[in-house]
């Protein structure tokens, strides 16, 4: 009976095994038209083969690949309808903003809607006759449940506005494109327009990948094929800090540029491409202000998108994605890829100088790297990163960016590795490359430790370091590694009086402008934490009618007054808000704002082992 009772099992098996094969999942199929582009808008209907029994359930996207935040898509799609595959209506019930629910169906499923898009960035979409810019959770419903099936977009439309596709999707043949699942789809913005392109082919260890730059813009082929000897410079440099590119998912790299006054300024990283778009006329003369932004997304092809938080694995798309590693995964590829642009020639070192004093300023003079941890400062992303609430908050004073505070610990890092264990951040991120990310193993913090340890063949090292300044609130002594390169730190403003900052910098955060509108005087936009201003009580939404007896109108006036007096004096303010017309009295101090500058700029000499460092530090790894 045993042996009976086994073969019967094994014919069973069988047979379920070719009744799968033979019902095999056929793939969802997306087709989306433009017959409304001069209005931004797109028409899109998904069909549903094998259609799942029961209620089905399609759903916007809350959050995007590359984004930490929410953000609504939902209200954006409007008429959407169901319907059987003979065009028979169906009921459709929308249960929560961006919810549908189809209660009853056939085994095959029609979907239609309408999608508004007039946003161009990394998180959004945008469609006018020039191009349908698709950030893919921007732009599709999803079926809910049916996450793993593979998909089919046909776009159609492209002849009538003089498209042509860019994207990460895989090329079926004319104008249809694939995806194997949901989150390679989700991660694959797509580009119709008349963009001009360059490519070529990067030797990988005995394998070419080919890396396409495809850039809409008003610029002459000619300038594309010249930026492109300029990226194709920098993804060498990057090469070599690895020694090898990623293994791309179609043996192909696409950078899908947009460059408009029309744009929002974003870059977004993905497995094999990234969206860049900037708000400049044209590529044409700001050819080395776009390097910098390249480089950073295209070192995210191995840092984030492969080398990847198990916190952000898999990628939810229905709320916030909270990751602890932040500092890391960004903040490290922020280092990078201004670092690399000296290291290609693009930039001198007293370029980067200033570089490097934003990170350390950043770092010793905001108020949030006071207070809180770079792992801190990462979980914050689910509210700071492009997040879409209209309150005012308080940024500026529990706040400092992942990305600069990351840069500033990968910098300190660097240095201490090269100076006390004849090692390199490179040696580091190809450790963490190969135990992590090539093999696409998600990584925790305590993973991170362990490879610094194993790096450094010093595990005391690498939990002290990762215990003070990772989960803790220490600071390297940037002074003292520094000059190990020859590079000065010293204040930028030495002996001048201060107040600090009234307006805000939008680099961190919301402010209260706006809210006075029609008032006279200067309104306060910012109140910073340990400025003679803050000291004084003035706070934001406080407008200051005058200062040391003269009126102000305008920061200039304000900042003219400080101008004129030492450190140590004080400035009478009178000022009003809600509760009347004040008078606080402001005591001036000298700013902590740092500065980098070379030794050779400060009249300093420089050693032969500075300028060995420093040469070692910044000069190109690419093999000639």
């Amino acid at each position: 009976m045993k042996k009976l009772y086994s073969l019967v099992a094994t014919l069973l098996f069988a047979t379920a095994t070719f009744a799968q094969q033979d019902q095999k999942v056929k793939e969802i199929f997306y087709s989306v038209s433009f017959p409304n582009a001069v209005h931004h808008e797109a028409e899109i209907v998904i069909t549903i083969p094998q259609a799942p029994s029961g209620a089905i359930q399609l759903r916007m996207s809350r959050s995007s690949a590359g984004r930490y935040a929410t953000h609504e898509f939902g209200k954006n799609i409007y008429n959407v309808k169901a319907s059987n595959v003979d065009g028979s209506s169906l009921e459709l019930k929308q249960i929560e903003g961006d919810v549908y629910e189809i209660p009853n169906h056939s085994e095959t499923v029609k979907i239609s809607y309408t999608l508004f898009a007039n946003w161009t960035d990394g998180t959004y979409a945008s469609i006018d006759p020039s191009h349908a810019h698709l950030n893919m959770p921007a732009a599709f419903l999803w079926v809910v449940g049916q996450e793993k099936r593979p998909l089919k977009f046909e776009f159609n439309d492209l002849d009538k506005y003089g498209w042509k596709v860019a994207s990460q999707l895989k090329n079926e043949g004319a104008n249809i494109y694939s995806a194997p699942n949901m989150q390679y789809m989700m991660d694959s913005p797509t580009e119709l327009s008349a963009y001009k392109e360059s490519s070529w082919d990067v030797d990988n260890n005995g394998k070419k990948e080919k890396i396409n730059l495809t850039i809409h813009s008003d610029d002459d082929q000619a300038t594309i094929d010249n930026f492109a000897k300029q990226v194709q410079r920098m993804v060498l440099e990057e090469k070599a800090i690895f020694g090898e590119l990623p293994a791309y998912d179609y043996g192909e790299y696409t950078f899908l540029g947009d460059i408009s006054l029309n744009d929002s300024g974003d870059g977004m990283e993905h497995r094999n491409s990234t969206c860049i778009t900037i708000p400049i006329a044209k590529v044409a003369g700001f050819e080395n202000n776009l390097l910098g932004v390249f480089s950073h997304e295209y070192f995210h092809s191995w840092n984030v998108k492969r080398i990847r938080p198990k916190s952000l694995e898999p990628f939810n798309f229905e709320h916030a994605n909270m990751s602890s590693e932040l500092w890391f995964a960004e903040g490290f590829t922020q280092y990078y890829g201004e670092m690399v642009l000296v290291r290609a020639g693009f930039n001198s070192v007293d370029d980067y100088t200033s570089t490097i004093a934003g990170l350390v300023n950043q770092i010793l003079n905001t108020p949030g790297a006071a207070k809180f941890s770079a792992a801190q400062m990462s979980r914050y992303s689910v509210f700071s990163d492009a997040g879409v609430s209209i309150d005012p908050n308080n940024q500026a004073n529990m706040f400092t960016s992942y990305y600069t505070y990351g840069g500033a610990i990968a910098l300190a890092l660097d240095l201490r590795l090269r100076s006390e264990f004849n090692l390199t951040l490179d040696d580091y991120m190809t450790t963490v490359w190969l135990d992590r990310g090539k093999v696409m193993k998600p990584y925790t913090i305590p993973d991170l430790q362990a490879d610094l340890a194993k790096v450094t063949k010093n595990p005391k090292f690498a939990a002290d370091f990762f215990s003070k300044y990772i989960t803790g609130i220490d600071k390297n002594n940037y002074e003292t590694l520094l000059a190990k390169a020859g590079l000065l730190l010293r204040k930028a403003h030495p002996g001048k009086a201060w107040a600090g900052s009234l307006s805000y910098n939008r680099n961190r955060g919301q402010s209260g402008e706006g809210r006075t509108v029609g008032a006279t005087g200067l309104p306060v936009q910012v109140s910073i934490i340990g400025t003679p201003i803050y000291k004084s009580g003035l706070d934001v939404g406080d407008i200051i009618l005058k200062a040391d007896g003269k009126e102000v109108k305008e920061a200039k006036d304000f900042t003219d007054i400080v101008a004129s007096k030492n450190i140590g004096d004080k400035i009478l303010v009178n000022y009003k808000n809600r509760t009347g017309e004040h008078e606080t009295t402001i005591t001036l101090e000298e700013s902590p704002s740092l500065e980098v500058v070379t030794y050779e700029k400060a009249g300093k000499e420089l050693s032969k082992e500075q300028s060995d460092f420093r040469n070692k530090w910044l000069s190109t790894k690419v093999k000639q």
